[in-house]
């Protein structure tokens, strides 16, 4: 989860690193620090907190070295203070390294190490591997990238290191064990990175390396070997970002910037996979472009989903959707928790992972069981692996079959919003083209359903115009509250969950989604005028069902806030206020019934002068377990 950054090159350093960090604060916040090799020596220079408090430090110094590396930590092992902080060296400080993961055997190697004499400072798992590195050096190893090849098969885990030595000034050594990595290339300069937002300032060229994967990058240029010390052949990608993408753009945050961006990307999905001039009868053979092989919809029984955070809340509406398009049974599992209790296996079954980042370590690992152990089994419970993501060149692309990409862009702001829409237009979209391949659905309602989805785009526009600023002045009336209760019902209950996990994280108001007909079975004894009771009220089959239960929180005394479509006479007598939306149809309702819930969380902590973009304790991509 944390971010770390390296450089080798013409230019100074310490300015390259820092505004690497700055790209990469999202995946980590607690502390940073960067080492650069100037005049023989290892010059490293860490601090606790936010980056602004390392570039404080780092300004007061001349350094021009053009070599180095850079970190920005969430904590795993060791408490964010400055001596947790990385990068972290051996104990003769001509070795530095920095770390994204977890090293699962660092006990072990941390008492093999003190028997031999090697003294640690901090609590993470990390320092063990600068004192590896330094105790293969001095012994049977006069090569840098020998001795990390060297640590790197003794480490057990998931990391991604970068290397430095003041021995060694001309080379930055990187690896990658089921973490991500990207090698960035210049003219005369080398960079890498734990995501490509830090590249895209320089260069548009990058290696994503592999799992089981070192590079060497000198002035020269880079060579990349396995861990078995194999000499590797790889191609370079181009990215599409431009540096534009990851600027706030006028915007205050870049959370209110993503809000704002959902519309587009909304055209953006529909025009990579939907077809335009499609309709019943009409000459396009198929209404979507998915490009999903054949044979994961051949003789389906079944569909099971694993994700984690919000893309488990997309998941939920998936499951909705599969079900009632489809007709295809669909089971969404929490990917820590399907690791360890698999559901039995089924025959003809198709899994879904869903990670933003492609890089979610749990939803992964998921995965990766549930690939192996079907391989076991004989052809008819063969896997079928599909992936759902924002980054098709992330680890999620080499673990699954086949790759749903979300077109959302860049997401710099940790609590997910344009990113979560996106994933939701996958599951439409999938629903869809299942449901046409199964027959499900008929043409006319399909080409219903299809008209609808176009028509969100400036439906979502409308509610950003017309309740900024009513949301804004519905904010002061949260200024006291501490708890929050949200209720849907059907294909809104999912987005009652993800409206209380936006306010939970960026405004750290303690706030619970429940099914609304739930309310009356526990929750409500929470209610009373300090709680706030936000309903998710669409006309359509539970409508009415959805007010009768908000009319009971109104009888407790709870002032009960609705999402609700404009000009609803019934909603409007029952509700405080009302957060409106146009008139939709319930099916696709979802798409327009988070955005004001996203406003509210969003104004809410802007309020409290809270940091928005990178609230306490989260990171963006969450790589460890």
């Amino acid at each position: 989860m944390c971010g770390i950054i390296g450089y080798i090159g013409t230019q100074t350093a310490t300015k390259i690193l820092l505004s690497g960090l700055e790209k990469l604060e999202y995946r980590g916040y607690d502390s940073a620090g960067i080492a650069t090799v100037w005049e023989g020596e290892i010059q490293c220079i860490r601090a606790k907190g936010k980056l602004h408090n390392l570039r404080e430090k780092v300004e007061r110094l001349e350094n021009p070295a053009q070599i180095g590396i850079g970190h920005t930590r969430w904590a795993t092992h060791g408490k964010p203070e400055e001596y947790n902080a990385h990068p972290h060296m051996d104990a003769s400080m001509r070795v530095a390294v920095v770390q994204n993961g977890i090293i699962e055997n660092y006990r072990e190697l941390r008492e093999e190490l003190k028997q031999q004499g090697h003294e640690f400072r901090s609590d993470t798992d990390t320092e063990v591997i600068p004192h590896l590195i330094a105790q293969f050096l001095s012994t049977n190893s006069n090569c840098l990238f020998e001795a990390v090849r060297q640590t790197v098969n003794k480490l057990e885990g998931a990391f991604a290191i970068a290397v430095i030595s003041a021995d060694y000034p001309d080379e930055l050594i990187v690896a990658r064990q089921q973490a991500p990595l990207a090698i960035g290339f210049g003219q005369g300069e080398f960079f890498c990175a734990s995501d490509t937002p830090a590249l895209v300032s320089h260069t548009r060229a990058v290696l994503i390396l592999e799992n089981g994967e070192l590079a060497r990058l000198t002035p020269l240029g880079v060579e990349v070997y396995s861990f078995a010390g194999d000499r590797l052949k790889r191609h370079l990608r181009t990215l599409s970002w431009s540096p534009f993408m990851v600027e706030k753009q006028g915007f205050k945050h870049f959370m209110l910037k993503e809000i704002y961006e959902q519309p587009r990307v909304v055209r953006a999905f529909l025009a990579a996979y939907a077809d335009d001039g499609w309709c019943p009868g009409g000459i396009s053979e198929t209404p979507l472009r998915l490009g999903l092989a054949p044979e994961l919809y051949a003789d389906l029984e079944q569909i099971q989903i694993v994700a984690c955070g919000t893309s488990w809340h997309a998941s939920l509406v998936g499951k909705f959707l599969l079900e009632q398009l489809a007709g295809i049974t669909t089971t969404v599992h929490i990917a820590s928790e399907f690791r360890y209790s698999p559901p039995p296996l089924t025959a003809n079954t198709l899994t879904i992972g869903v990670t933003q980042s492609g890089e979610t370590s749990d939803t992964l690992a998921a995965l990766a069981m549930e690939k192996e152990r079907r391989r076991a089994l004989s052809s008819q419970y063969q896997p079928r692996l599909l992936g759902i993501t924002n980054r098709p060149d992330s680890s999620l692309s080499t673990l699954v079959q086949q790759l749903i990409y979300t077109h959302a862009g860049i997401e710099i702001g940790v609590a997910a919003t344009k990113t979560f829409i996106a994933q939701l237009l996958a599951f439409y979209c999938l629903a869809l083209d299942l449901g046409y391949h199964r027959q499900t659905v008929p043409l006319k309602r399909l080409e219903e359903i299809l008209h609808g989805l176009r028509q969100l785009p400036a439906q979502m526009e409308l509610i950003l115009d017309s309740q900024e600023n009513h949301i804004q002045d519905l904010t002061h009336q949260f200024d006291d509250t501490k708890d929050v209760i949200f209720i849907g019902r059907g294909i809104n209950f999912p987005i009652a969950l993800e409206g209380a996990l936006k306010l939970k994280e960026i405004s750290y108001i303690h706030a619970e989604g429940y099914p609304a007909g739930e309310l009356k079975h526990g929750p409500i004894a929470l209610l009373d005028a300090k709680v706030p009771v936000i309903a998710i009220a669409v006309p359509g089959r539970v409508y009415e069902k959805v007010l009768s239960n908000a009319q009971e929180a109104k009888a407790r005394n709870a002032h009960l806030i609705g999402v609700t479509s404009v000009n609803c006479q019934e909603a409007s007598e029952t509700f405080d206020d009302l957060l409106a939306i146009p008139t939709v149809e319930e099916l696709l309702s979802p798409i327009l019934t988070v955005i004001p819930l996203q406003l509210l969380a969003y104004y809410i902590a802007a309020r409290r002068g809270l940091d928005v973009d990178q609230p306490r304790n989260l990171a963006k991509s969450v790589t460890v377990e």
